[in-house]
């Protein structure tokens, strides 16, 4: 069976659309979702939307930890606008509460066999959900990903891409489908071959013109959700 990873899907409904229509054309047959639906971009509805015409698995990401800080009263707008954009509070105004309340209610990680293959979801890493691991992470921490029980270890949280073998696992960070910080206009994403047990990751493009402009109506002042979209 193949899988798609995804994560850091932040609202980009255009990356997620194109993602889903190669998945599609890939024969995948099931997402394992690493967090970070809302944040940053505008159609968080959209996603779900999407999202819940596929069988997937899902966890919490930071970003989502964000929005029930928001809600509960925790955070103010104005301090997550200036750093994040206003894609939290669309969120918070498009969808229902019984949304919002699966959002806030989904695990931290979570352990899915499929199969007879093993994977540990993660958005940080297995440790601490805000914990950051780049590609030239130091190797401490990249062993420390290690797990006798799983096949692969996927985390997100950095929107870059890169796979480490570990000695009893598989180390994938997909990067992000709606922000990648590596190349701008392509969504990132792998799939894994539960037959064989390969990973290919994946670049796909969207059109990410459409994303600028609703950043330049939206949010004209946070200069960074428009600039990193032409990161080359």
């Amino acid at each position: 069976m193949k899988i798609g990873i995804l994560s850091d899907i932040h609202g980009n409904a255009h990356a997620l659309k194109e993602v889903l229509r190669v998945a599609e054309k890939e024969k995948v047959e099931k997402l394992l979702i690493l967090g970070d639906i809302v944040g940053y971009y505008y159609q968080p509805e959209l996603v779900l939307e999407m999202l819940s015409t596929w069988p997937h698995d899902i966890i919490k990401g930071n970003h989502e930890v964000i929005l029930e800080e928001l809600v509960k009263g925790k955070r103010s707008f104005e301090s997550v606008r200036d750093k994040y954009g206003s894609g939290h509070q669309i969120a918070m105004d498009k969808l229902s509460q019984e949304q919002l309340a699966g959002l806030f209610n989904l695990p931290k990680k979570k352990s899915v066999m499929i199969d007879g293959v093993f994977f540990l979801m993660c958005h940080g890493s297995p440790w601490d959900a805000d914990h950051y691991i780049y590609p030239d992470a130091n190797t401490a921490d990249l062993l420390r990903c290690d797990s006798a029980d799983h096949d692969f270890v996927l985390i997100g949280h950095t929107h870059y891409s890169f796979f480490f073998k570990n000695e009893k696992s598989m180390l994938i960070n997909p990067g992000s489908v709606g922000q990648s910080r590596q190349v701008g206009g392509l969504a990132a994403w792998a799939i894994i071959n539960t037959d064989n047990k390969s990973c290919e990751m994946k670049a796909t493009p969207y059109p990410v013109n459409v994303l600028q402009n609703e950043t330049a109506l939206v949010d004209p002042y946070v200069n960074y959700l428009s600039n990193i979209l032409n990161r080359k």
